[in-house]
């Protein structure tokens, strides 16, 4: 019986240090390790696959996550479109309020400001409906997202990534190890049930 129960622990151990020691080599080690006497290199999935999940991650990101039109219609609509239409509105008022001569009388000036304010609004208005929304779209179309998002990623420390990563992480990873020792106890306890049976 005790054969039995060495077995079943020792499998357990097996088991949780195997997905212990693959969980770490998800990143470690960071820089590529050569086997002594050999021409094998160790390195961390994760930084030797650096290039490809970047391009992976910005690529999806373009095409997946971020939709242009979407982000179009969400500058130019709604509450903010209100809020663009007045921002412009006031900023140009102002250069009007700033050129009109002191010497105007302030009824006059008034009543330019007033009647300024109506056109303005109506042609900012129609100027945000027809033309802002090609501009911005011709704009976002020279963005090249994808790139931004690969770029930002290689930039990161390999050390940040991998806190990152542990961090979102460490509870998942925690049962993938655990269930490597759990696993590995049940084989260890077949293992033994099966060699008494014989």
């Amino acid at each position: 019986m005790l054969d039995i129960v060495i077995m079943t622990l020792v499998g357990a151990l097996i088991g949780w240090f195997t997905n212990y020691l693959a969980i770490k080599m998800l990143f470690r080690p960071l820089q590529p390790w050569r086997i002594p006497l050999t021409k094998i290199e160790i390195q961390g999935l994760i930084p030797k696959s650096r290039g490809e999940i970047a391009a992976t991650i910005g690529k999806t990101v373009e095409e997946e996550l971020i939709n242009v039109n979407e982000l179009i219609s969400r500058l130019i609509e709604g509450e903010n479109r209100t809020e663009l239409v007045l921002s412009i509105r006031v900023k140009i008022l102002s250069i009007i309020d700033d050129k009109i001569p002191s010497l105007v009388p302030s009824a006059i000036k008034q009543a330019i400001l007033s009647k300024a304010r109506d056109v303005l609004t109506q042609e900012i208005e129609n100027f945000v409906d027809q033309s802002m929304g090609e501009m911005i779209e011709q704009s976002v179309q020279k963005i090249d997202i994808s790139n931004l998002v690969e770029e930002r990623i290689k930039e990161l420390e390999l050390e940040e990534v991998e806190r990152l990563t542990l961090e979102i992480a460490s509870r998942e990873l925690k049962y993938i190890e655990y269930l490597g020792g759990v696993l590995g106890g049940v084989i260890g306890l077949f293992q033994g049930l099966l060699i008494r049976l014989l």
